[in-house]
């Protein structure tokens, strides 16, 4: 049964709470982040994003806007149905190249192009891309600006001090670190730096905003689902990954000679108290708010990881949860750090790497 729309939360400045110290939390946040940045850069010689460093896949596709839309979704860059090219970027959520072997929260990377209005970035204000950043999961674990820059602290210290535990904490389901961490002098104890997160086949997954978004006179979460027969059998499909690169090849060999579709959905904020802004850590209960399509992505058969494309997209580009229309900002203080985090690692891995940053103003400027 359709929710009245009456009982949709609306945008308003309640909407969001400075969180005590989030100034102050941001800004220690981000120093950590970026000293682990120059620690990988020194190790690759190569500067990598401080998260999702490593991609499994890029692809280029279509967006197409549903026609009809409802009030409620009929919102931002969606009020009118329209096909958008855009390029999407399969990764893994750590801040480092690590072998695929090890268990890794995935990301989903949405860049849309064509989109018309100024921009939240003023430095990007006058550009026509709009982007929208996902994982495969419902939540974040470190769901607020202070438990997500203690857990940053903390990791920061496994990759100065002893990084060559890295690869065995990440495979151990549920276990902490400690002994590893007493032979290096940190007493503290630390638990595990990245949950095991189970091996899903990542083209069948479903994959939503870290936490809440504007979405025009509302609040909501974006996901990209499943939507064709055959991305929708990979659904919660068990994968063995046994190669380093075990992910690109499975994303590579799919697209190889199969094309994809999936649904841009939005599940919008019906009770503030039960689908919080400011606590990325709680699920929004679905039998509360269904998730509503907005659109079909519309990926074709194509060579995913071609050298070009994979310097283009790794190196050139920059996905921003802030590159985005006003009425698409992200929300809660979770968000609200991401705004100078991402800026920094951007321009330090633009700047050490030589390379320009820009956005693209017309597909063809993804290589083939």
């Amino acid at each position: 049964m359709p929710i009245p729309t009456t009982s949709y939360v609306r945008y308003a400045d309640g909407v969001e709470e400075i969180q005590p110290n989030e100034d102050q939390l941001t800004d220690e946040t981000v120093a950590s982040m970026a000293r682990v940045n120059r620690f990988m850069f020194e190790k690759h010689r190569h500067a990598i994003r401080d998260a999702h460093a490593k991609s499994h896949g890029v692809l280029r596709g279509e967006l197409h806007i549903y026609p009809n839309l409802p009030e409620h979704l009929a919102q931002g860059m969606f009020r009118e149905p329209r096909v958008y090219p855009v390029i999407l970027r399969f990764s893994s959520a750590p801040g480092a190249i690590d072998p695929d072997t090890q268990s890794a929260v995935k990301g989903l990377a949405v860049k849309i192009i064509g989109v018309e209005g100024r921009k939240f970035l003023p430095d990007q204000a006058d550009e026509v891309t709009q982007d929208f950043l996902m994982v495969n999961d419902t939540i974040i674990p470190t769901g607020d600006i202070k438990s997500y820059h203690d857990m940053q602290l903390r990791q920061e210290k496994v990759f100065l001090h002893a990084p060559e535990v890295v690869t065995t904490i990440m495979t151990e389901a549920g276990t902490l670190i400690n002994q590893a961490l007493d032979a290096v002098g940190i007493k503290k104890e630390i638990p595990l730096v990245v949950p095991p997160h189970p091996n899903n086949n990542i083209i069948g997954e479903t994959f939503t905003t870290l936490g809440a978004i504007r979405f025009g006179d509302y609040v909501s979460k974006i996901s990209v689902a499943p939507l064709s027969g055959n991305v929708q059998a990979l659904a919660g499909e068990q994968v063995k990954i046994t190669e380093p690169a075990g992910w690109r090849d499975l994303v590579v060999d799919f697209f190889r000679s199969q094309e994809a579709e999936y649904e841009l959905r939005a599940q919008l904020c019906t009770d503030l108290k039960t689908m919080p802004v400011e606590d990325a850590s709680v699920d929004w209960p679905q039998d509360q708010s269904p998730y509503q399509g907005l659109g079909k992505i519309v990926i074709p058969a194509q060579d995913a990881y071609s050298p070009a494309r994979r310097v283009f997209a790794d190196d050139v580009l920059s996905f921003n949860p802030f590159h985005c229309l006003p009425e698409h900002l992200p929300l809660g203080s979770i968000n609200r750090a991401r705004i100078k985090a991402y800026e920094t690692s951007s321009a330090y891995r633009h700047r050490m790497n030589a390379q320009p940053r820009r956005e693209p103003r017309d597909i063809s400027e993804l290589p083939d």
